[in-house]
C-alpha cells in the first residue's frame, strides 16, 4: 500500500524568493548619467566629483596603454581593468589612508590610488621583486594571485585592525569566480563571528575566465551569501560610480563602529580578455552580451552626470588623458632602468633568517653569478 503524500517542510521557492527580494541592485546614477535615487546621494563636493572622474580617466588610459605595453613583450602578467573602474575608483575613493587593502590581480590601480609608485606597478607585471615592496605608509599587500586566498588574509588583518583598536577597515577584492572558493566562505565566516572591520567586494564581472557566473552557483545573487555567514550583504549597480561610493562608505562606517563585515556584489563587466596570456573572450562571449554592457560604461554614465552638473568638459578629460600618457612613459622608462633580479636576490629576500638548504642554494648561485 503507498505511503500517504505528506506535506513538505520546506517551501524551497518561498524560502528563496524572500531572500533574492532583500538584495535588489542598489543604483543612484542610471545609464543615461541621470540621478534615481536621491535619497542615496553621497556628500560629495564638486571637487570631489570631479577628482573621482579623473581618476577613472587616468585608469582607463593606463589599462590601454598597459595592454600595448603587453603586446610588445613590455610587461608580464596583465589583467584588463577597462570597464571595471566605477567598482574599482569609487570604492577606493570611499577609503583612508589608514586603511588595509588586500587585493586581487585586476586592481592595481586601488594600489596606484593608495600610495604604489606607478612604476613600481609595472615592475609587478614583470614578477620583479621591488614591486611587491609596498613604501612606507602604504598599508597594502601585494596583489593575490591566488584566487580567493586574500579573503582569509583580509579577515586576519581586520581583526588585528580591531584588536588594535584602531578606526580603520581591512578591504579586500575578487571576482565572481573568488567567490566560488572556499577561502570566500571561511574568511567571511571568521570575520562574521569576530564582528572583524572587513568589507569584501565581490567584482561580478560574469565570468570566472571564461565560465559564466550562472553555471558557478545556484544563488541568484553573491551578496545574498552574506546571510550564511550572519553578516551584511548589498548588490550594487558596479558601473554607478556613485553607488560604489555610497556602499563602501556605508560599510567602512559600519564596520568602524563595531557592527561587522559586510559582503558588496558590485555588478560590473570587463571589457578586455580574463588577462593578456592567451584568453579569448570571442570564444565565449556573445557580441550581444558585450554590446549591452558598453552601453552601461561607468566612465560615459558619470560623465554625463558632470557634465549635466557643469562640472566636466572634454577639455578637461583630455588634460587628464595626456597627463597620464606622459606620467605612464616616464614610469615604464623608470621599470625599464631597474636591474633584473637575480636567483640569489630571491632566495635571499624569501626569508627572514633563510633556512639551511636555502642557505646552501644561496652559496651555489652566489659562485653562477659571480663567473
Amino acid at each position: 500500500m503507498a505511503a500517504k503524500t505528506k506535506t513538505s517542510i520546506v517551501d524551497s521557492k518561498k524560502q528563496f524568493d524572500a531572500i533574492h527580494k532583500q538584495f535588489e541592485t542598489f543604483q543612484i546614477l542610471n545609464a543615461e548619467g541621470e540621478v534615481v535615487n536621491k535619497d542615496a546621494m553621497p556628500d560629495l563636493s564638486d571637487d570631489q566629483l570631479k577628482e573621482l572622474m579623473r581618476r577613472m580617466v587616468y585608469i582607463r588610459i593606463l589599462d590601454q596603454r598597459s595592454i600595448s605595453l603587453s603586446r610588445q613583450g613590455r610587461l608580464g602578467f596583465y589583467a584588463p581593468t577597462a570597464g571595471q573602474e566605477a567598482s574599482q575608483i569609487a570604492s577606493h575613493f570611499a577609503l583612508e589612508q589608514d586603511d588595509f587593502i588586500l587585493p586581487g590581480y585586476r586592481d592595481v590601480p586601488q594600489l596606484i590610488w593608495h600610495g604604489l609608485p606607478l612604476h613600481q606597478a609595472f615592475l609587478f607585471s614583470r614578477g620583479h621583486f621591488k614591486g611587491n615592496q609596498m613604501p612606507e605608509g602604504v598599508n597594502a599587500l601585494s596583489p593575490q594571485i591566488i584566487i580567493g586566498a586574500q579573503i582569509i588574509q583580509t579577515a586576519g588583518v581586520a581583526l588585528g585592525l580591531k584588536k588594535r583598536g584602531k578606526k580603520a577597515v581591512a578591504i579586500t577584492y575578487t571576482g565572481d569566480g573568488g567567490a566560488s572558493q572556499g577561502d570566500f566562505y571561511e574568511g567571511m565566516n571568521f570575520a562574521g563571528a569576530f564582528k572583524a572591520p572587513a568589507i569584501f567586494v565581490v567584482q561580478n564581472n560574469r565570468y570566472a575566465i571564461s565560465t559564466p557566473v550562472e553555471k558557478q552557483s545556484s544563488a541568484q545573487t553573491i551578496a545574498q551569501k552574506a546571510v550564511a555567514v550572519g553578516i551584511t550583504g548589498v548588490q550594487v549597480d558596479g558601473m554607478d560610480a556613485l553607488a560604489v561610493y555610497a556602499a563602501t562608505a556605508e560599510a567602512r562606517q559600519r564596520a568602524i563602529n563595531g557592527e561587522g563585515p559586510t559582503l558588496i556584489e558590485t555588478l560590473t563587466f570587463r571589457y578586455g580578455p580574463h588577462t593578456m596570456s592567451g584568453d579569448d573572450p570571442t570564444k565565449y562571449r556573445t557580441k550581444e552580451i558585450e554590446n549591452e554592457w558598453e552601453q552601461k560604461d561607468p566612465l560615459v554614465r558619470f560623465r554625463k552626470f558632470l557634465e549635466n552638473k557643469g562640472l566636466w568638459s572634454e577639455e578637461e578629460e583630455n588634460k587628464v588623458i595626456e597627463q597620464a600618457k606622459e606620467e605612464i612613459k616616464q614610469a615604464i622608462k623608470k621599470a625599464d632602468g631597474e636591474s633584473k633580479p637575480k636567483v640569489t636576490e630571491l632566495i635571499e629576500n624569501m626569508f627572514e633568517e633563510p633556512t639551511f638548504n636555502l642557505k646552501e642554494q644561496l652559496e651555489i648561485y652566489k659562485a653562477k653569478e659571480s663567473k
